[in-house]
């Protein structure tokens, strides 16, 4: 009976450890706003119930509001047509910038943090900090392959099971 108790707390124990040594999910240092503005392609996300009707076209248009804050149109083309979503976001301060709350239902928000970014803005990787939510974002339809392994190694590396992600067909001859 001992024996059996302390394999079990063994057991406990090192699946406690495991998850206790999994480092927190960390931001980029800073995000210029306005360079960060303007359309995104969606190139991939972990499948969300929000974009349960979405099937392939998803956007993403960020513009700077007189308030300070940041209106996000999403769009996604469906079976039917297109879903349009706006929504709000607003900076989380002493983050850079790095890190807003979003909100397309008042009063509910979501972490939007940016966690990869290529210094010319040709990519962004997006998540939360319990890794539930995942998109890898470009500024065109597609992404070559280079910057593709560049942004999931970032996400890798944050600790994303990139399993989870669902590539997101973007039509030809679609404009940036």
């Amino acid at each position: 009976m001992n024996a059996k108790r302390g394999l079990g707390a063994l057991l406990l124990a090192s699946l406690c450890a495991g998850a206790w040594a999994q480092s927190p999910v960390a931001s980029v240092a800073a995000v210029d706003l306005v360079r960060y503005s303007g359309k995104w392609f969606e190139i991939a996300n972990f499948p969300m119930f929000f974009q349960r009707h979405c099937l392939a076209d998803t956007t993403a248009q960020y513009t700077p509001a007189p308030d300070g804050s940041i209106t996000v149109h999403n769009r996604c083309r469906t079976s039917t047509g297109f879903d349009d979503a706006t929504g709000k976001a607003t900076v989380v301060e002493g983050f850079g910038n790095s890190r807003l709350k979003v909100s397309f239902v008042w009063p509910f928000k979501g972490d939007y943090w940016v966690l990869g970014l290529d210094p010319q803005y040709r990519w962004a990787v997006v998540g939360n900090p319990n890794r539930d939510y995942l998109w890898l974002l470009s500024r065109t339809p597609q992404l070559d392959q280079a910057m593709l392994e560049e942004a999931l190694a970032t996400a890798r590396a944050q600790g994303f099971d990139l399993s989870r992600l669902h590539y997101t067909p973007q039509a030809p001859g679609v404009s940036p």
